[in-house]
Order: C-alpha cells, then sequence, then structure tokens
C-alpha cells in the first residue's frame, strides 16, 4: 500500500535534484575540503578507470550506487554481504578485508540499517517504494544485504542494526598506538534519509520492566506504550516508527500536516572504529555494534565530519579500522533513538601515530578524541568497556570523564597548569551531550583552538 507522504515525498526529492541535481544539492556540504584525486578504484583496492552511473534519479541527479562516480580514495570499499557484519563490529581476532599503507586514503560506500531492517519488511525497494522512490534509485548494495547476508544469524532484538564495514588493516599499527582518521568526504549516495523512534529505545522509551524512565510520566513515553506490540514477537507488528525524509537543496525536509520542517544536512560516519573487545564468533554480545567503547564505534558526534579528525587507540595489529552508521544529520542527543539515516560516500585518510612522535593528542593514546578546524573535542563515555561486565548509562559519568579527559588534554598538550585549566572549562568550554541511545551514554567537549592562538 502508498504512504500517504509518498506523493508528497516523491515530489520533494524530484523537486530538489530538478533544480540542481541531487551532487549539486550536496556540494555545499563538503566545501573546502580538497578532493584527493579523481581516479576510481576497484573493491580489492586496485585503482581503475573512472566509471559513469547507470542509476539515475527521474530528474538526473546521480545515485551513487556501488563502484560508480568519483571514488577519490587510494583504495576502495564497497559494502557487499561478504565483506560487512550486520549488528556486531569486528575483534581483534577478526580477518581484514582490505589492506592499505599508513597515510593512504580509502573511499568506502556505506549502507545505511534504516530501510533494510526487519521491522521495515527487510526490502527496501518495497520500503522505499512506498514513499516514492523508484526501485532505480534503491541502492544495489542495500538490496543485496537484506536479501543476501548470511555471515551471522539476524536476531533483531538482540542484534545491533548497523552495516558495518571492514575491518581495514593499517600497515604498521600496533597495540599501544594511535590510529588517526581524518574525513576527508562524506557524501550522500541517495536523496533521502530516515529517522526512527523504536519502542523501548530513545530518550523516552519504555523501559524493560515496562515503566517509563524515570523523570517522566507513562503518558509521556515515546513511542507511546498502547502502540507497543513486541508481545507479537513480529518486527513488522512492533508499531516502531519510522519518519522518511526527503532531501532538497541540501536539506532534510519532513512534512507535517499541510507543513513541512527543514533543516540543513551535516552528513559525518556515527560509526568510526578499531577493533577493541577480544571474543569468540562474529555475534559476541562484546561486539555489538551498539555501545561505544575505547575504540570508537558508534560515537555519535556529528562534530565528525569533513575536516575533522578522530583518534583512536589501537588494541590489534594492523589496527583493524571499521566504518558504518552513516548520518545525513544528528541534533546532539540524538534523542528519538536514530539521527536522519542514510547511505554515505566516506573518504578517510588513516594514519598510525607512534608513542612519543606527537602526531596524536596525549589523551588519545588512552581514549577516543577528536578536533576539527574549530575545536579540540575531549570524549567521555559512561562504560567504554561495552557489554563488558553489565552495562551503565549514567550520563553524569560520561560528563565526568570528558572533564577530566579535557583537563588531562589541556594540561599535557597544552601547558596548562590543572587548577587554571578547570576555571578556564568552566568559563568557556561548551560540554555536550553526544548521545543517550546507545546503552553507553556519551559526552564531548568543544575547547575552541582561537581562544589559544
Amino acid at each position: 500500500m502508498t504512504h500517504p507522504l509518498a506523493e508528497q515525498a516523491a515530489a520533494t526529492i524530484s523537486r530538489g535534484i530538478g533544480r540542481r541535481g541531487f551532487a549539486q544539492a550536496v556540494a555545499g556540504l563538503v566545501a573546502g575540503v580538497g578532493v584527493v584525486g579523481t581516479a576510481a578504484c576497484s573493491s580489492s583496492g586496485e585503482r581503475s578507470g573512472p566509471e559513469t552511473s547507470s542509476g539515475r534519479s527521474g530528474s538526473g541527479g546521480p545515485i551513487l550506487q556501488p563502484g560508480t562516480e568519483t571514488r577519490p580514495g587510494d583504495h576502495y570499499l564497497s559494502s557487499e554481504p561478504d565483506q560487512v557484519l550486520w549488528g556486531y563490529v569486528p575483534t581483534v581476532e577478526s580477518q581484514s578485508v582490505l589492506r592499505m599503507a599508513s597515510g593512504q586514503t580509502v573511499t568506502t560506500d556505506t549502507v545505511s540499517h534504516e530501510g533494510i531492517l526487519e521491522d521495515q519488511g527487510r526490502n527496501p525497494v518495497e520500503y522505499f517504494g512506498s514513499h516514492g522512490v523508484a526501485e532505480s534509485d534503491v541502492l544495489q548494495d542495500a538490496v543485496n544485504i537484506a536479501s543476501g547476508y548470511s555471515r551471522t544469524p539476524r536476531n533483531f532484538d538482540v542484534d545491533g542494526p548497523h552495516v558495518v564495514t571492514g575491518p581495514i588493516l593499517v600497515e604498521g599499527a600496533q597495540p599501544g598506538d594511535v590510529l588517526k582518521i581524518e574525513t576527508v568526504e562524506a557524501v550522500p549516495r541517495v536523496p533521502y534519509g530516515v529517522v526512527s523512534s523504536r519502542h523501548g529505545k530513545g530518550a523516552l522509551g519504555l523501559s524493560a520492566d515496562k515503566l517509563p524512565p524515570a523523570g517522566i510520566g507513562l503518558d509521556e513515553v515515546m513511542p507511546p506504550p498502547a502502540t507497543d506490540g513486541r508481545v507479537t514477537k513480529d518486527p513488522t507488528k512492533y508499531g516502531n516508527v519510522s519518519t522518511f525524509t526527503a532531501v532538497e537543496d541540501g536539506h532534510g525536509v519532513m512534512p507535517f500536516g499541510d507543513a513541512a520542517v527543514r533543516f540543513p544536512l551535516r552528513p559525518f560516519m556515527g560509526m568510526m572504529g578499531v577493533a577493541y573487545a577480544s571474543a569468540p564468533g562474529l555475534t559476541s554480545p562484546n561486539a555489538n555494534s551498539i555501545p561505544p567503547t575505547l575504540g570508537g564505534g558508534n560515537i555519535d558526534i556529528g562534530l565528525l565530519g569533513p575536516g575533522s579528525t578522530f583518534y583512536l587507540p589501537v588494541f590489534a595489529d594492523g589496527a583493524l579500522f571499521y566504518v558504518g552508521d552513516p548520518h545525513m544529520a544528528m541534533g546532539d542527543g540524538e534523542v528519538a533513538f536514530t539521527a536522519m539515516e542514510g547511505a554515505l560516500r566516506g573518504t578517510f585518510r588513516l594514519t598510525v601515530c607512534k608513542q612519543g612522535s606527537a602526531d596524536a593528542p596525549s589523551v588519545a593514546y588512552m581514549y577516543p578524541f577528536a578536533e576539527n578546524q574549530d575545536s579540540w573535542i575531549p570524549i567521555g563515555l559512561s562504560d567504554p568497556d561495552g557489554a563488558a561486565n553489565g552495562q551503565g548509562s549514567e550520563l553524569n559519568i560520561a560528563m565526568r570523564r570528558a572533564v577530566v579527559n579535557a583537563l588531562n588534554f589541556l594540561e599535557r598538550d597544552r601547558g596548562m597548569d590543572r587548577a587554571t585549566a578547570y576555571a578556564y572549562l568552566s568559563a568557556a568550554a561548551n560540554f555536550s551531550v553526544s548521545q543517550v541511545v546507545d546503552k553507553t551514554v556519551g559526552v564531548h567537549a568543544q575547547i575552541s583552538k582561537s581562544h589559544f592562538a
């Protein structure tokens, strides 16, 4: 059955693409970030000649199907069923799907889980078609994963939702090093995304004992408890809410009633990580894709778009970098449970930083750390060991760790005495909730570089 907003969504996509072309509409999102190169690459990492996409939207803008259009990295990695994990991240025992030298770049076609999940029918052609998207505008790798993924069994109620691409072995990386991850580009592959709210999830989700979370009443739970169909054990009947969001002129467009709300896209990878857990098999709870860890993963910090640098301590030979959970836009907190999820083509420079080299902030040898052009970004997590020994979701703990990591950075890397650094943070730094929906919650700080010029 056609979704009641399908015609409006299709018109929005067509209108947005028809004015300038989809690629032009999102070009401003990566303005100022240099393109590494123009030669395309094969999925094995070997360079090849440029190709032209055969998949086009109805109004002429390119849909970035796997292996098509410009892939600027030194290597290229697609997201086919045999080189992704669905719901889990690589462990230190994982085998790499690509090998690259430190300092090289890799372009990766990531796939969003939204539109392929079990509660949406696990059929992206049908799901997106119900919202006015032509079959030719649905990504083929999403179709392949939805229909052909078999590396691990899928349990919607237990597994993470994310499609995780990798891992990539970076030559020379050893435990005790830092992997420096520079996001060069993050380009939307399609002119649409999805924001989902699921029962028992999100800032206002019903607790496991069927009570409202502390501080709100049962009538304030979202989605409303009366629509909770999880007792059926059929995900398509759970009553979860997914909001299809079209892209027009670089903005997400959400209709409501006779109006619509528009907000700018801000593409970034919600998940960038290195192998952290040592776990048997591919589906250990310690490797679930939902909680972020000391190895990064589902960190969900909206500042980590093009032009940003993310530093992660290394725990395995080769680092074993992975990526996923592509976001087109996300507000701090990610309160409903997901961001505006949508497939991205990301290009990353991966560089190994050795102890004593001063190539990475000192904090990064022990804890995730980030920066962009304007700010240093210390990070705090409520439970950085993932699912090991239970799961802590205390926001105050994440806040305190972010403050301590900020203090350590200012003292060790900027030469401030600790008392002055503490006073400075209180006077001039901003601490924001990264997300409250990934079991392990996060806080990140922004320390303005201009204050130290």
